[in-house]
C-alpha cells in the first residue's frame, strides 16, 4: 500500500522559509508526476505546486509563484517544496501525492504555521 510521508513542517514568522520533504514508500514516485496540496483549517484542499515525472517543468498556484519552489530527486524517491517569504495565508497542513489522480490515501501531511 503506498504511504506518503511529509516533514519539514513547523512555526515561522512572516518572511522566514521552510523545505518540506516528502517521500513515498511501495510507490516508484520518479514515474509520475507529483504535486504539493495544502489543507487551511476550514477550507479545502488545494493544489500548491506539481512537477513532471523529469522535474523538468514545474507549475504552481498564482498565490505562490515566485516565493515556493517543487524540486524532486529522483534518486531518492523525494519531492521537496522550498518555501521562501512566507506569510501567515500559507499556514496549513501540506501534503504530497501524485499531481493526476492523487491516490486516496493521503498522509499525515506536515503543519506549517506563519505567524509573528
Amino acid at each position: 500500500q503506498v504511504q506518503f510521508v511529509e516533514s519539514g513542517g513547523g512555526l515561522v514568522q512572516p518572511g522566514g522559509s521552510l523545505k518540506l520533504s516528502c517521500t513515498a514508500s511501495e510507490f516508484a514516485s520518479s514515474n509520475y508526476p507529483m504535486a504539493w496540496y495544502r489543507q487551511a483549517q476550514g477550507k479545502e484542499r488545494e493544489l500548491v505546486a506539481s512537477t513532471t515525472s523529469s522535474g523538468g517543468r514545474t507549475d504552481y498556484a498564482a498565490t505562490v509563484k515566485g516565493r515556493f519552489t517543487i524540486s524532486r530527486d529522483n534518486a531518492k524517491n523525494t519531492v521537496y517544496l522550498q518555501m521562501n517569504s512566507l506569510k501567515p495565508e500559507d499556514t496549513a497542513v501540506y501534503y504530497c501525492n501524485r499531481r493526476w489522480a492523487p491516490y486516496e490515501n493521503w498522509g499525515q501531511g506536515t503543519q506549517v504555521t506563519v505567524s509573528p
